[in-house]
């Protein structure tokens, strides 16, 4: 893989960064085409992308701390290091902190909740579809041994500044299945987003596709970290995609479809 996009005798651009960069701009053209077709205040919508891009990668790197913390505990240094500033981080703790935020904002500037988050939802996954692109250039992410035909070797010796990824080794291309579904959720939910639907239908199926794209994502994704219960083996992101799914299940059935 290509982690570096540009390499000028030391310094570098890397891909990784440039595709976030992209994911928030396509994010931010689907968020705006949607809230536009919606009638919500486009200047409100373009704020609240920007605030919730800062708290996303704020909670990604919070999460990653706390799914690591015997690590950092014991290696606080690396907090502030280049490599943890690097990492990507964990997106359901980016996605879960910018929702709480995200509520607070749309409160306070008295935007309509639901009808809003209907606009952000195609957004929400066609930027992480570009992100996830980001994350096969830099290596993080990767899956387990495959024995399959559709395997990925990593055999770019400058990953290993981003990542701890087996070098020459066939490994599931998890970040392309996650690529792949999410692009699929993002052209499904872009194509059925109707202002004078139901608000909240289309932020609900993106919590419920996401939610079992993930699950079913992690069984073939390398993990460093011990299922939380022995009986069950899974890890701690199947759990918090079990809690996302429960809750956009109960978003999308709950008998009070109010309109906040």
């Amino acid at each position: 893989m290509f982690p570096k996009l540009i390499d000028l005798n030391g310094f570098f651009l890397p891909t990784y960064g440039v595709m976030v960069a992209l994911a928030f701009l396509a994010g931010l053209w689907s968020t705006n085409k949607l809230a536009q077709r919606s009638g919500l205040p486009t200047q409100k919508i373009q704020d609240l992308v920007i605030y919730c891009a800062i708290t996303g990668l704020a909670g990604a790197k919070l999460m990653m701390f706390i799914f690591d913390w015997e690590y950092y505990v014991k290696n606080p240094s690396e907090m502030i290091s280049l490599s943890t500033l690097r990492a990507a981080g964990v997106y359901q703790g980016g996605f879960i902190l910018a929702l709480v935020f995200a509520y607070y904002y749309m409160r306070k500037h008295g935007l309509p909740v639901l009808k809003t988050m209907d606009a952000f939802a195609p957004g929400i996954a066609l930027g992480h579809a570009i992100g996830r692109i980001g994350c096969l250039a830099a290596g993080c992410c990767y899956g387990m041994l495959c024995n399959r035909s559709w395997a990925i070797r990593f055999t770019n010796p400058d990953v290993k500044e981003f990542s701890n990824v087996p070098m020459n080794v066939p490994l599931h291309p998890t970040q392309i299945y996650e690529t792949i579904g999410d692009l699929l959720i993002f052209g499904l939910l872009f194509r059925l987003h109707d202002p004078a639907k139901r608000p909240g239908g289309l932020f609900s199926l993106y919590l419920i596709l996401y939610s079992l794209l993930r699950f079913l994502v992690e069984f073939f994704r390398h993990h460093d970290q011990l299922p939380l219960f022995e009986s069950l083996p899974l890890v701690h992101t199947q759990w918090i995609s079990l809690a996302t799914m429960l809750f956009g299940l109960w978003l999308l059935l709950r008998k009070d479809p109010r309109t906040a």
